[in-house]
């Protein structure tokens, strides 16, 4: 009996145009913006707890706008990110499954997309308030700095990176038109610089020697200099924030000198990442890790709920 072609099996390869069924190009999109990463923008909400508005809903509801515009600005910089770096993420075993760089949405649909979000967000920016307009706009400019040059520049890039989680604050401040805490300003820009060379060592490990070929500023570290790095600055971050705690310039502002009873939560939190990092072989996705982690999601929670308790006495503390 003569056997006929050998059947093939189907093709899983993704369609260059991004063509599918109806609203794939929608759902592409929305994954492409990664709403998963979005936890990073809750720092907008550092002005409302430490300027004591937290029980104020106007307050209250221009930050959580704040934080909306945010959402959609980072998710308008990680289209632009994903089209500039569609190629060397195709050699990625992770981000080769991203939309753009697997074919699923075109670039010319996902730059139309951002136009769109970004003009959307900064109109509502500038509504919310000019200098919170400024902040915004200043946080997107940073970061289309980064996708070009500032990411190919060692100790550059990882300094952008907690830069902007520095105007996030900033920017929940000026929303409600509150003072912010020069240290928590110190201690949000060594907290985000981290997380930002916890995330380097993660990716340098994974990719091995692959690592310069999808991100060429990693054959400027190695994991014995980044180790050397974080240990500078995990020690930096807790010393600033023991020292903010406990200055009289807090105990002034806020009545009380409870605050240095939540130090043991950052020290905890701090210790259980670099375990991850060291031992899980972590570090890749912070916002993945804290809401994947249970120990270190419930260490978040429990800082966040001695901090209200302490500074609003909600129970006459």
């Amino acid at each position: 009996m003569t056997r006929g072609p050998a059947a093939q099996p189907p093709s899983t390869a993704p369609s260059p145009s991004g063509e599918g069924r109806p609203g794939s190009a929608v759902i592409h999109i929305i994954k492409s913006l990664r709403p998963e990463q979005w936890t990073k923008n809750l720092v907008v909400f550092a002005g409302l707890l430490f300027g004591r508005e937290l029980q104020n809903p106007v307050s209250f509801g221009r930050t959580l706008v704040a934080f909306g515009v945010f959402c959609a600005l980072s998710g308008v910089v990680y289209l632009f990110n994903d089209i500039l770096d569609r190629k060397a993420d195709r050699l990625h075993p992770i981000k080769c499954k991203r939309p753009i760089a697997s074919g699923a949405l075109s670039p010319a649909a996902a730059g139309a997309a951002a136009f769109v979000l970004a003009a959307g967000a900064l109109t509502v920016a500038f509504w919310l308030g000019i200098p919170f307009g400024i902040v915004a706009s200043s946080y997107v400019a940073l970061q289309m700095l980064y996708s070009g040059p500032l990411k190919h520049i060692v100790i550059l890039d990882v300094l952008t990176i907690a830069v902007g989680f520095v105007m996030r604050a900033v920017a929940g401040a000026v929303a409600i038109r509150v003072e912010i805490s020069h240290w928590l300003l110190v201690v949000t820009i060594l907290l985000a610089l981290f997380l930002a060379l916890s995330k380097r060592r993660h990716e340098l490990v994974m990719l091995a020697d692959g690592a310069t070929s999808h991100r060429p500023i990693l054959g400027e570290y190695s994991p014995y200099l980044l180790d050397q790095m974080i240990s500078v600055v995990t020690a930096s971050t807790l010393v600033a924030y023991i020292f903010y705690c406990i200055s009289p310039e807090t105990t002034q502002k806020f009545g009380t000198d409870y605050l240095g009873l939540t130090i043991p939560f950052p020290l905890y939190g701090i210790f259980r990442y670099l375990y991850l990092v060291h031992q899980r072989e972590g570090g890749g996705s912070p916002s993945e890790m804290l809401i994947n982690d249970r120990p270190l999601l419930i260490c978040a929670a429990l800082w966040v709920f001695a901090v209200v308790l302490i500074l609003y006495r909600p129970f006459g503390v």
